[in-house]
């Protein structure tokens, strides 16, 4: 009897193991969740024909987010990257007589895939989407004082990653290929075109033709305690050029803040696991 007794528990001890070892196995395949919020400061030149021929030049400040996770595609090897960047402007015209102030909101949704592992180095290269929408106001301009700028692109990205000691290095870039763009034409008012319905020319198929763009994103990230501290570069720049109108809007950035790394559990990996908590449950 106790022989038999005995045998069950080691059973159910083997099979409690077991189920735990699977589980555990599972949440070790689980890779870790990148995020990162920066805050950013540097100058603007911005271009706009629409509002004037003249080239103003201030300061620009910015709030970048961004998201880096592992993805189950291409036998778990494809890296997924969302970026938002909120960027506004203020500058002035060469005499600092006149103002434009510029705003927009950026939005990348790019995947990655590995093509070079050596050691320390990482090289990655991708394709995603960029969905962008903003605008500029020239305090000057009476009729036509603003300018709409929204755009759609498909993207090309390189990203590169080096680890020295504590210290990961990353640069990528990344550049339109193709997408749409709005620009009116030249001395056409936004009155006519959204109120009167007079709309053609105004949405424009982009190509490196008429568009042309630039991310150069440098970031170096060094561990302290529970978080990361993320310092870098950022330059952005972005032409148009469509119905006779020119576009320019180039910045150069300092960014730092935090990042900081986290497993990600859906909710049957919370129901499966006894160990693993909700903050929804009691």
């Amino acid at each position: 009897m106790m022989r038999r007794c005995f045998v069950a528990i080691l059973l159910v001890l083997c099979v409690a193991n077991a189920a735990l070892g699977q589980s555990e196995q599972k949440l070790a395949a689980k890779k870790a969740v990148n995020q990162g919020t920066l805050f950013g400061v540097g100058s603007m030149i911005l271009t706009d024909t629409y509002l004037s021929p003249l080239e103003y030049n201030g300061l620009s400040l910015s709030l970048f987010y961004e998201r880096l996770n592992a993805t189950s595609l291409f036998n778990n090897k494809m890296l997924l990257q969302q970026q938002v960047l909120l960027q506004g402007a203020s500058t002035d015209n060469p005499i600092s007589n006149a103002k434009t102030y510029y705003g927009n909101i950026d939005y990348h949704l790019h995947g990655f895939y590995p093509i070079l592992n050596a050691n320390s180095f990482r090289l990655l290269g991708g394709a995603g989407t960029e969905l962008s929408i903003g605008g500029v106001y020239n305090i000057r301009n009476s009729n036509n004082p603003a300018q709409l700028k929204t755009s759609i692109n498909l993207n090309a990205s390189l990203m590169a990653f080096y680890k020295w000691k504590q210290l990961t290095l990353r640069w990528q870039i990344t550049t339109p290929l193709m997408g749409a763009f709005f620009s009116p034409g030249y001395g056409q008012s936004y009155y006519e075109i959204f109120v009167l319905g007079n709309d053609s020319g105004t949405i424009h198929f982009a190509t490196p033709s008429n568009q042309r763009g630039l991310r150069n994103y440098i970031t170096a990230d060094y561990p302290i305690r529970k978080v990361t501290l993320r310092a870098g570069y950022l330059r952005n720049y972005y032409r148009t050029k469509a119905n006779n109108l020119i576009t320019s809007i180039s910045s150069h950035q300092f960014v730092i803040g935090l990042a900081f790394e986290s497993l990600s559990f859906g909710r049957r990996d919370l129901l499966n696991n006894d160990w693993l908590k909700s903050v929804y449950n009691e």
